[in-house]
């Protein structure tokens, strides 16, 4: 297809990533049924880490069978509660509010997979995840806080966006600001540069 880096997603936030970075890279559309391999997987007893593995390396392996060559990058990322129970993207307001109630006051884990694939095989893998701390915030403040970020934060598996008035929502953020975004950046440039797709 080209020398550039294959995205195996039409995430704008990944793209945004790549490209602020001056990573060259085409996006292409995985084509993966992610409910029913993700239903799969959770059958299994996957955990969030697993979860994010696997459904990266999923993507990436099929986009990397049609592009013989080229590198492929798929990426994921799972939102899991401090004890476990995973989240999905709201389906809708009133589901994005009772997603953030039950996150309130305590800590989740964002778990961002990238996995790099040539030739339909598995090169390259990393998993990043930060943990996060919701305050105990008011009803008050999330119908405020809901008003001006619905429908924007519809697509974020926390109904939030650090970069925007979502970060009210927290007490204290560790980890990566990339992995917050859903793409461990500095981990996958490392091995750009080892395979010699972006400068040393």
């Amino acid at each position: 297809m080209s020398a550039a880096l294959i995205l195996a997603s039409q995430s704008a936030a990944r793209r945004a990533m790549l490209s602020a970075a001056g990573v060259p890279h085409v996006a292409v559309a995985a084509g993966v049924d992610e409910e029913s391999a993700k239903a799969a997987l959770v059958g299994e007893g996957a955990d969030a880490r697993r979860l994010a593995d696997a459904l990266a390396e999923l993507k990436a392996v099929k986009v990397s069978r049609r592009y013989a060559g080229d590198l492929v990058l798929g990426c994921d990322q799972t939102l899991a509660r401090d004890d476990g129970v995973l989240f999905d993207q709201p389906r809708d307001r009133i589901d994005a509010a009772m997603q953030l109630r039950s996150l309130r006051g305590r800590r989740h884990r964002l778990t961002s997979a990238a996995v790099l694939c040539r030739d339909g095989q598995p090169i390259w893998r990393h998993v990043g995840v930060a943990t996060l701390t919701m305050r105990e915030f008011s009803d008050v403040f999330l119908d405020q806080y809901l008003d001006a970020e619905w429908p924007a934060i519809a697509g974020c598996v926390g109904c939030y966006r650090l970069e925007g008035p979502g970060i009210q929502l927290f007490s204290r953020v560790d980890g990566d600001h990339f992995t917050i975004l859903g793409l461990p950046l500095l981990a996958v440039l490392d091995q750009l540069r080892m395979l010699e797709m972006i400068t040393k």
